[in-house]
């Protein structure tokens, strides 16, 4: 099958990207990075669109740099490119954590960061990291720039906080190279997608005598849209991280959750996949915590 006809630009500039998706009507116009999400929903015409605008080229879109206490990555830097940066290895592992667990080689070197968290897929990888690390979304648009929180900008099934006449430019995920500090991502493949039945994120952070400062903890797969497991963070903090204290921190992990159900897992399944892979997560962050 192949998609309906639709214009196409590849803009160089941010400024001409923007007068391209104002010069659309709302909805009948999507941005394209590395289209490794959006050109096969447009071939099996399960969204339609009039025109198209590819922002790979544009120069401020791309780029890795070190912002302090975090790293602010481009919207348009493919997962290969993140990957393989000294920079995000260092600082910000559990991007790495992740998306060495998305798709396959050839998604990898097509797909993009900012690509990945604005089309919010539920079954998505890196929103769960995201929101697992505080991570910043910034976006331009016709009334400027904004900052908006992971927490605020998943709302709903591919929905974002994300204006029609915005882009997504750069994503800033806060650092946890800390000392005492220590995260994983861990997941249930699909095995022919690769996409996550359930992935969770999870970031912790020791006091030094090894009790838990703050945990956080970002599901993805199990429902609607990824989301923060407040309940399990706060049953956490202040104590050791034993088998026994995850165990009944993670007893609640899908607690609240717009279970979602298929074919290939039942939302029973999800929330039972929830409950052990919080636990996991939680277990190998708060060992490389404690080795830090």
């Amino acid at each position: 099958m192949f998609a309906k006809d639709f214009s196409y630009a590849a803009p160089a500039s941010l400024a001409e990207a923007l007068a391209l998706l104002q010069s659309q009507p709302e909805g009948e116009v999507k941005l394209v990075a590395g289209g490794q999400s959006l050109i096969p929903l447009l071939k099996l015409r399960m969204t339609e669109i009039g025109a198209l605008v590819d922002v790979s080229k544009i120069p401020e879109l791309h780029g890795i740099t070190d912002d302090g206490d975090g790293v602010v990555i481009g919207a348009a830097t493919t997962y290969f490119q993140a990957v393989n940066s000294p920079l995000v290895q260092k600082r910000c592992p559990l991007v790495i954590q992740a998306v060495s667990q998305v798709g396959d080689p050839q998604v990898r070197a097509r797909g993009t960061i900012g690509g990945s968290l604005a089309h919010a897929d539920p079954a998505g990888d890196l929103p769960a990291v995201a929101l697992a690390v505080d991570a910043e979304l910034r976006a331009t648009g016709p009334s400027g720039s904004r900052s908006i929180p992971a927490t605020a900008f998943f709302v709903d099934l591919m929905t974002t906080a994300l204006q029609p006449a915005e882009v997504l430019t750069a994503v800033r995920f806060h650092a946890t190279d800390a000392p005492h500090a220590g995260t994983a991502y861990v997941k249930h493949r699909h095995p022919a997608s690769g996409y996550a039945i359930v992935g969770v994120a999870a970031a912790v952070w020791l006091n030094d005598d090894g009790t838990c400062r703050a945990a956080h903890v970002g599901i993805t797969g199990a429902g609607t849209h990824a989301t923060r497991a407040a309940g399990v963070e706060q049953a956490l903090t202040g104590k050791r991280l034993d088998d026994a204290t995850l165990t009944a921190a993670c007893a609640n992990a899908a607690d609240g959750l717009d279970l979602m159900s298929d074919p290939y897992a039942s939302g029973e399944y999800r929330a039972h996949l929830t409950r052990v892979l919080a636990k996991r997560a939680l277990a190998q962050a708060a060992a490389t915590a404690a080795q830090r």
